[in-house]
């Protein structure tokens, strides 16, 4: 059986490792190249143990002439990284970004964002923003694939299913995310230094998270009306894992059930997603080491608002997984190939 040659750019980052465990046990894969920065020379088990007895390249620091010997880049890297490499690819090469490279299309908006002008303006018309549930077989046309932000995927997977079929009102959406320390990313432990990690929950991005671009880019696609939406985010005491807490309005005649009933159709085929029964509480622990969104509808104590609770790993859906996931569907192999 042919293997895909794989390269590893950013393969020392938390998303980096957490690829490349999962990459190792995929029956279609060989990991040819492993490159970092500050890490050239070091064999991958320095940054983690687990990985001791495993026959992996040592790290190297990327250069154009890899992409001759693999098919397919996985970018695991500081945002504006992917664009350079994306310069260089050769016809049978498929990017897929873990970074927010390709995930923003109006370059404009990337700038104010990212505060960073793209560097390859020209690719992103080539790429597609890669939801696997919703993206489906479009993403077979595509050699530049972005995977989504890891809170994004928390709080479209719920909202993408009700807006397409007009169940909540648009202009009251509260959405509240919590996340494990390592959405950070390694900085965090420098950036956080002052404060204890494991004791101790920060608000931050406030108002203007990175995230709220994307989020509305996508929403968009599935109303031509007016919205509008506030969404906060936060680094909870746990390394790993996201829970968002959604906040809706829903429009008149619709009730918990009609939005239990959408959101199971939606996604009954979906082998990622589960949907719970109505008010039953969740917890990241339900989530973290798979590749699975768990969602729980849940009443409040108005009649007319409706409370969401969406979960996942994100280091996995939210990131290195989603990102399996989205290589399984554009290389047609088994979507949960890898993932199991």
């Amino acid at each position: 059986m042919h293997k895909l040659n794989v390269l590893v750019a950013g393969a020392t980052g938390f998303i980096g490792i957490q690829l490349i465990k999962l990459l190792i046990k995929h029956k279609n894969i060989k990991i040819k190249y492993l490159c970092g920065n500050t890490s050239v020379g070091k064999r991958i088990s320095y940054f983690d143990k687990s990985l001791i007895n495993k026959k992996l390249t040592k790290i190297v620091k990327f250069k154009k002439e890899y992409l001759k010997d693999v098919e397919l880049i996985f970018t695991a890297l500081p945002n504006g990284e992917a664009q350079s490499i994306s310069k260089y690819l050769l016809k049978n090469n498929v990017l897929i970004d873990l970074a927010a490279d390709f995930r923003i299309k109006n370059p404009l908006n990337y700038l104010k964002w990212y505060h960073q002008k793209h560097k390859a303006t020209f690719n992103i018309k080539k790429s597609i923003y890669a939801l696997p549930e919703i993206i489906n077989q479009k993403i077979l046309k595509y050699n530049i694939i972005a995977c989504p932000g890891c809170y994004p995927t928390s709080i479209l997977l719920p909202l993408i299913p009700l807006f397409k079929k007009e169940l909540i009102e648009l202009d009251n959406i509260i959405i509240d995310s919590k996340s494990g320390y390592s959405g950070a990313g390694r900085n965090v432990y420098k950036k956080y230094r002052n404060k204890n990690l494991n004791e101790s929950i920060t608000a931050y991005g406030v108002g203007f998270h990175r995230h709220n671009p994307e989020i509305e880019q996508e929403l968009k696609n599935y109303t031509k009306k007016k919205f509008n939406f506030i969404f906060t985010p936060h680094l909870s005491p746990m390394f790993r894992g996201i829970m968002s807490t959604i906040y809706v309005d829903l429009k008149k005649g619709v009730s918990l059930k009609s939005i239990q009933k959408e959101l199971k159709t939606f996604y009954k085929e979906k082998k990622f997603i589960k949907l719970l029964e109505p008010n039953t509480h969740l917890s990241t622990n339900d989530v973290i080491h798979t590749n699975s969104c768990h969602i729980s509808i849940c009443k409040s104590r108005y009649k007319n608002k409706l409370i969401i609770i969406s979960v996942i790993d994100n280091l996995i859906k939210g990131g290195a997984g989603q990102a399996i996931q989205n290589m399984n569907l554009r290389f047609n192999f088994k979507e949960n190939e890898g993932l199991k």
